[in-house]
């Protein structure tokens, strides 16, 4: 689910055909194909590598490690000397994949019905990985606990000691801050004059709010409906719908059905009552529980 790891200005590495589906590993040797989008012989060129680096990106049925599953899984291995090795597999969950992973990645339980399951893979895709450092867009929140929780699975012992790891996304929000200052430079080209004067901010907000729909013209310009556009089930987005239900998406119930913790678990639900959430989702938390 995450988004693949790519090297700045030298296209995406892991855009190259699905590999033989015998064994899932490719050598590369010397340059690289054209297709591939790397014009220079050696794909990172600020980068250094005293060892193999690999960039890993995971697709999967979900976002909870301990009950969602891998589909699919792409890694290449940079050596030191520009030589580079790919695994990639498609993978069979052995659980449906919800139609909303499905929107994400675009796999279906059809795409994957003859696939191998983690498990069958598991021992060469560890071999893989070992004796590199690691690289990928979110692997540290995304990737590495869905490897560490499916090799759990298939009792693979797979250790995070002694590997480097780069986190892209890491980086980007380091460097790129995310407030209301970076998206007035963003969107308006001009610096936010008075940052966290509550009337400055006010005005900054609605200047910056105008001017991504002029940006995004794809978004409704209809208060009512860009509201409903924004918003799935409740307006912090701590639920989402789901083929029909409604799960939570945070806590260590994220990716569960609301009624089957209430279910289970009510008092976990209880304890989500007192604490400072909005209203419509403290409503649908009460109505979870009176239905269990």
């Amino acid at each position: 689910m995450s988004a693949m790891f790519a090297v700045p200005g030298a296209g995406n590495p892991l855009a190259a055909p699905v590999l033989s589906p015998a064994r899932g590993l490719s050598p590369e040797r010397g340059g690289s194909r054209p297709s591939e989008g790397f014009p220079m012989s050696k794909p990172f060129v600020n980068l250094h590598l005293s060892r193999p680096l690999v960039a890993l990106d995971l697709e999967t049925t979900g976002t909870a490690p301990k009950i969602d599953r891998i589909v699919e899984v792409a890694a290449v291995k940079f050596m030191p000397d520009g030589q580079r090795l790919r695994f990639c597999r498609r993978i069979n969950p052995l659980i449906p994949i919800p139609s909303a992973a499905t929107m994400v990645h675009g796999i279906t339980d059809q795409d994957v019905a003859g696939c191998p399951s983690f498990a069958d893979i598991a021992a060469q895709l560890a071999r893989f990985l070992r004796g590199a450092d690691w690289a990928g867009f979110g692997i540290k929140r995304f990737d590495l606990p869905f490897l560490l929780a499916e090799f759990r699975r298939a009792e693979i012992h797979f250790s995070l000691a002694n590997h480097a790891v780069l986190d892209v996304l890491q980086i980007y929000h380091q460097r790129e801050p995310r407030d209301l200052t970076a998206a007035v430079r963003h969107y308006l080209d001009r610096p936010h004059e008075n940052a966290h004067g509550a009337l400055a901010d006010a005005y900054a907000a609605a200047a910056v709010l105008d001017a991504q729909l002029e940006c995004y013209p794809d978004l409704p310009q209809k208060v009512p409906v860009l509201h409903a556009h924004l918003t799935d089930v409740d307006l912090a987005g701590k639920l989402r719908r789901d083929e029909g239900r409604v799960v939570l998406t945070f806590g260590k119930y994220s990716g569960s059905d609301l009624l089957t913790v209430a279910q289970h678990d009510p008092a976990y639900l209880r304890w989500l009552l007192e604490q400072d959430f909005l209203p419509d989702f403290q409503t649908m938390v009460q109505s979870a529980l009176q239905s269990a």
